[in-house]
């Protein structure tokens, strides 16, 4: 992978000359949650609820990489499902350009579906291998029946194109291509339809580290030209870092901190923050850092605890941490935090 620095991670993305910037909002969610039931046994009744998704509140801005950070389990992918609806939410609203998509069914949300488009982290397990590389490609134009037949394939022709891979590989099945060409493949599927909204659930998590590079790079250069706005899950810090405009962290179904690329990782705020970033390899030459390890581990969402949900593992925690749940607030500027150590 080429060298990852911060500077190349803040305002990459704004491209006055081909007519946008990162000034309005294009998606925002308030207050989304989504509880799972759990029951001990088929046939006793419900013992309590899974937070998943506890009170998320985000917006991403047109044209904007958000990236989204935190440990497994700590609720990345239900949120990203929730927000394309294959999840329903319990409470809150996502609102696509001002209009809630929770109130939309039948034809009017799949109009508004089409908007919004998913690359999954296993590119082996979400191609279809009955299909051809042509017909999977192909498929959102059938789904939301626009265009002929020969249109169709002469778009599929130039998606190809776009990702890198040839038009003759139409003909050809998911199985005799590489995780990367596989993830190419994904990829001129989501922007088939000129989608306004693409979530990246960890896009290059399951390829070869020289690999990974080569979709970002795709991903960066198909933003540039289209104007794609991103909402990018990763557990890789150096590779949101890499793409990412603003960062949102979270922790146990909640957002702890958010900020701009370069503002976050420069001056972490959060405790938990902290301990992620300095997990980060560097290299030998730009000299130590201190790891900060955190003890004890990850609380079940089932039981969160009692007021700050990190106190349980973190070395600064105090007594309010205890009696009170911290809120999103911004100490100074853009920069936004849920820690007592900045809001109490």
């Amino acid at each position: 992978m080429p060298p990852i620095t911060i500077k190349s991670a803040v305002g990459i993305y704004k491209n006055y000359e081909k007519g946008w910037a990162m000034t309005e909002n294009l998606l925002e969610i308030n207050n989304i949650k989504k509880y799972f039931p759990v029951k001990s046994s088929m046939f006793t009744q419900r013992k309590g609820y899974v937070r998943a998704v506890d009170g998320v509140t985000l917006s991403i801005k047109k044209g904007e990489t958000l990236g989204l950070v935190g440990e497994s389990g700590c609720g990345k992918s239900t949120l990203s499902r929730v927000i394309l609806r294959l999840i329903e939410p319990d409470e809150g609203e996502i609102l696509l350009e001002g209009q809630n998509i929770l109130n939309l069914s039948g034809k009017k949300l799949r109009d508004v579906r089409s908007q919004m488009q998913m690359i999954f982290q296993n590119p082996f397990g979400s191609l279809n291998p009955r299909m051809t590389v042509g017909e999977i490609v192909r498929s959102p134009f059938d789904i939301q029946n626009v265009l002929t037949y020969q249109e169709r394939m002469e778009k599929v022709k130039e998606l190809l194109g776009l990702v890198g891979l040839s038009p003759k590989d139409a003909n050809r099945y998911p199985h005799e291509f590489s995780g990367g060409q596989r993830q190419r493949i994904v990829i001129a599927r989501a922007i088939a339809l000129n989608p306004k909204l693409i979530i990246c659930d960890e896009p290059v998590s399951a390829l070869d580290v020289s690999i990974q590079s080569q979709i970002l790079n795709l991903l960066v250069d198909l933003q540039q030209e289209f104007g794609l706005t991103y909402l990018f899950i990763s557990h890789n810090l150096s590779v949101v870092q890499y793409v990412s405009d603003v960062i949102a962290v979270m922790y146990l179904g909640k957002i702890v901190e958010i900020a701009d690329a370069y503002e976050l990782y420069e001056f972490p705020k959060h405790p938990y923050t902290q301990a992620l970033l300095s997990a980060i390899p560097v290299i030998a030459s730009e000299g130590k850092k201190q790891r900060i390890i955190l003890s004890g581990d990850v609380p079940t969402p089932l039981n969160p605890p009692e007021g700050c949900r990190f106190r349980t593992r973190c070395w600064r925690a105090t007594n309010i941490c205890k009696e009170k749940e911290p809120q999103l607030t911004s100490p100074d500027g853009n920069h936004l935090v849920a820690c007592h150590l900045y809001n109490s």
